[in-house]
């Protein structure tokens, strides 16, 4: 726990939640620490004037996208991100939702209401939603408006200022597994900028395809059987098929799935719920999982597209609706049922941010952990557009005025997490 020199001179100490932050930059590599101070009037390479600036040594580069980067000169080939002119990075605010969503939920892990944990996290994420500066409207929430009073289809979040977003959101991916005091639970949001986020109508169900960056995506995809789709990871990760596992989620309705699976040698591990965070391990570095199949909710495959763009994993999609009505409604709004949806097609555009923390543990993130006088938080911070991807351990203390403070009952009054 730290304390603002500040306030210590003031004759007071006011706690604050202090984040433990490690990054990754998929697919870029770090710029160097070499500098050197410069006592004359010289500039990077956007010419600073500064004689007292700590000065990066590197040129201009061109990206795969044809976008500019920082070349530093202490190695050939060495491409870092931009931090001279640093933009706001969206995903850094939303994780303080997704933290007292974590929070509040955990309350309720192993206490048999998975309706009261839902619930608890929803009012949360509201809570912390509307004070960050944006224009939001939830694409992806709770339900329509008459079947949820909060985060529903629709709703307009944020405290209107600008930039203009579409929200995807699962406060809690994972009810049962915390009312059941199970492993796996994590609270979800993703933002994009207008358009980018597919809306799937009235099918709240759709078959997947996830693999990681390492997999080619022209050698997989739904139009193969799960044969062809082991074969083809196993190839591409160079491993045996015997050593490849696939994720399934443990349904009556992927029998056949999972038996042709076992008939091709591969690795099987189901899981009760919480396919986003399933989909989201396929492309961790070294992860249990190489390959995500099956049929899960609509709703979250779109977070989780979200998330493998940030990752530079794959993944693909297709409606499936339950019955005839959902068949029905998808008609009548021109929405082709049998179009498989890659990554780009689910979640649009480069201006993509997404955070998770951990509910209860599990191979992703760890859950929330309370000791006395507050508790630890575990998360995943991402963009598109960046590439980066954080874990962010943070320690929230009760003392602190805050809208994760349980005994505090003024939760808007704007006190940081």
């Amino acid at each position: 726990m730290k304390t603002s020199p500040s306030a210590k001179m003031a004759g007071f100490a006011k706690p604050m939640t202090t984040p433990v932050v490690s990054s990754v930059n998929a697919g870029l590599r770090m710029p160097s620490t070499n500098v050197r101070r410069s006592s004359r009037q010289q500039g990077g390479c956007y010419g600073s004037r500064s004689p007292s600036r700590i000065v990066p040594k590197c040129t201009m580069a061109v990206d795969p996208k044809g976008q500019q980067k920082r070349r530093h000169r202490d190695g050939p080939g060495k491409v870092g991100p931009d931090y001279s002119a640093v933009q706001r990075n969206l995903a850094l605010e939303l994780v303080r939702v997704t933290e007292a969503a974590a929070l509040e939920a955990a309350q309720w892990f192993g206490k048999g209401d998975k309706n009261a944990a839902d619930q608890a996290a929803v009012d949360m994420m509201r809570e912390v939603l509307k004070t960050i500066q944006m224009d939001g409207v939830v694409i992806i929430g709770e339900g329509e408006k008459d079947e949820a009073p909060m985060l529903y289809c629709g709703e307009r979040i944020g405290n209107g200022g600008m930039p203009k977003v579409e929200i995807a959101v699962d406060p809690l991916d994972g009810t049962s597994l915390t009312a059941q005091g199970r492993n796996g639970a994590v609270s979800v949001i993703a933002l994009a900028e207008p358009g980018a986020l597919l809306d799937p109508g009235p099918c709240m169900y759709m078959e997947k395809l996830a693999v990681g960056p390492e997999v080619d995506p022209a050698k997989v995809g739904l139009r193969l059987s799960a044969r062809q789709n082991i074969r083809a990871v196993a190839e591409c990760l160079e491993k045996p098929v015997e050593e490849v596992t696939v994720l399934i989620l443990d349904r009556p309705r992927h029998s056949d799935l999972i038996q042709e699976c076992r008939n091709s040698g591969a690795r099987i591990r189901l899981i009760s719920d919480g396919d986003v965070s399933g989909a989201i391990e396929v492309a961790k570095a070294g992860a249990p999982v190489d390959l995500m199949l099956g049929i899960g909710g609509s709703p979250e495959g779109v977070i989780a597209a979200a998330a493998l763009r940030c990752m530079g994993g794959y993944m693909e999609g297709r409606l499936w609706p339950r019955n005839d009505e959902e068949r029905k409604v998808s008609a009548e709004k021109n929405i082709d049922i049998d179009r498989i949806l890659k990554t780009d097609e689910l979640c649009k555009g480069d201006k993509v941010f997404f955070a998770a923390t951990g509910v209860s543990d599990g191979d992703l993130l760890k859950g929330v952990r309370y000791y006395s006088g507050g508790a630890t938080t575990n998360s995943l911070v991402m963009r598109v557009e960046s590439g980066t991807v954080r874990y962010i351990e943070t320690f929230h203390q009760w003392a602190s005025p805050g809208v994760t403070n349980p005994q505090n009952d003024n939760r808007s009054n704007g006190y940081e997490i």
